[in-house]
């Protein structure tokens, strides 16, 4: 009976905490949805889910934890705001103006991001996973390469090819990328595509000394020189079973 009331007291507890809360920022959401003009305005753990706040002024906003998934943010001024551990997921943020403001630990995931401004915004801990049109000053292309092998994992080639461009369109050098980006071509059939990125990264390999490198290009290029039997012919290959090919070479220089 104890434990009963002890959760019973926790419950109702919790329920009058989030009532404050939600009682706290009731207003600011009301101003918001309204007029889409709340500068300064404190929306601590706002729920603003699939929200139109395309265009909203929410410059110096506090927006602490809160949920805006899959809202509609596109061309809204938030410079200067506190998005810490918010979540935008899925949110158009297009043309979206995050000059000085403090996006750490904010889910970015699936978001849309040309052409957002966010020079002098602070990102340590932001979730850009799965994020179209990611600006390429925001990023290094190590990152932007680690983006593109996280999508090859979850089948979203697609994807994948984008983020190996971005870290190719920074560091036309970078190997490894050249590489990435022709498994995931071979994966989605385009095998000429593949063959000239395995043949970059092999040259660029090469002239960096790096052997391990080298021979998975090599590796890749005999692969792709095989023809094609009949049952890969009838469906998409198994990177599995490429990679089992491959041997251990290629999974040491790929993290998949």
């Amino acid at each position: 009976m104890k434990n009963k009331i002890l959760v019973i007291a926790a419950f109702l507890t919790t329920i009058s905490l989030t009532t404050t809360v939600q009682a706290a920022n009731s207003e600011h959401v009301r101003q918001l949805l309204a007029t889409k003009q709340c500068q300064n305005c404190d929306l601590t753990s706002a729920g603003l889910v699939m929200a139109d706040l395309s265009g909203a002024n929410l410059s110096g906003a506090n927006l602490t934890g809160a949920n805006l998934s899959r809202a509609n943010l596109s061309g809204a001024d938030l410079r200067g705001a506190n998005l810490s551990g918010a979540s935008l997921f899925g949110v158009n943020l297009s043309q979206t103006k995050f000059s000085g403001a403090n996006l750490a630990g904010a889910d970015l995931r699936n978001t849309y991001l040309a052409n957002a401004e966010l020079t002098g915004a602070y990102l340590n801990g932001a979730n850009f996973q799965g994020a179209v049109g990611i600006p390429s000053q925001i990023a290094t292309p190590e990152e932007f390469y680690a983006l593109g092998v996280a999508e090859a994992q979850k089948g979203n080639q697609q994807q994948a090819i984008s983020y190996f461009n971005q870290a190719i369109a920074i560091k036309p050098e970078y190997a490894g990328a050249y590489l990435a980006r022709g498994v995931a071509c071979y994966q989605i059939l385009d095998r000429q595509g593949a063959f000239k990125d395995a043949q970059v990264a092999e040259k660029l390999f090469t002239s960096q000394n790096n052997t391990a490198g080298t021979q998975t290009a090599q590796a890749f290029i005999k692969e792709l020189q095989t023809p094609i039997n009949e049952k890969v012919s009838a469906g998409k290959p198994s990177f599995v079973d490429f990679l089992g090919s491959l041997g251990s070479v290629l999974l040491q220089f790929l993290p998949f």
